[in-house]
Parts: C-alpha cells; structure tokens; sequence
C-alpha cells in the first residue's frame, strides 16, 4: 500500500467572515484588499477571495494599537 504525504489545509475565510472579524463593512475589506492592505487570494474565475487567518492575526497585531488619538509628546529636559 502507498503512503499518500498529507499536507495540513488551513480553511480559507470568505470577505464576509473577515468583516465580522474585523467588526467592518464587507466593502472596507474589500477596499483594504485591492490596496494590499490586507493580503487576500483570488480564486476562480469570478475572483473571489479567500484570506487566511494568520493574515488576519498578523493584520490584527499590527494594528491593535491604533486609536486614532496622537501619541502623547515627550517632554524635552531642555528649558527655553
């Protein structure tokens, strides 16, 4: 009997399952994707896309910290 050598798939995630995800319109992913925001696969003829979750985690991780708030100014020791 042959061995067959398994390779491990990671299930994709659809545009809509990234945007639950990321608590963002179905469109924002979209638009993150067309500007490598966001890495995605396309797939098929229609092109739909496919992301995978460490994308996504890595996304996530990236971006965790911003609030949109400016970072508060160190004060130099230097007096005028």
């Amino acid at each position: 009997m042959n061995q067959v050598n398994r390779i491990a798939v990671t299930p994709m995630l659809t545009t809509s399952e990234v945007a639950a995800i990321l608590n963002v319109h179905i469109n924002t992913v979209r638009r993150w994707s067309n500007h490598g925001t966001l890495k995605a696969y396309q797939l098929g003829p229609r092109g739909d896309r496919r992301f995978r979750r460490e994308d996504i985690d890595e996304f996530l991780a990236g971006h965790r910290n911003h609030t949109g708030e400016a970072a508060p100014q160190e004060e130099s020791g230097a007096e005028s």
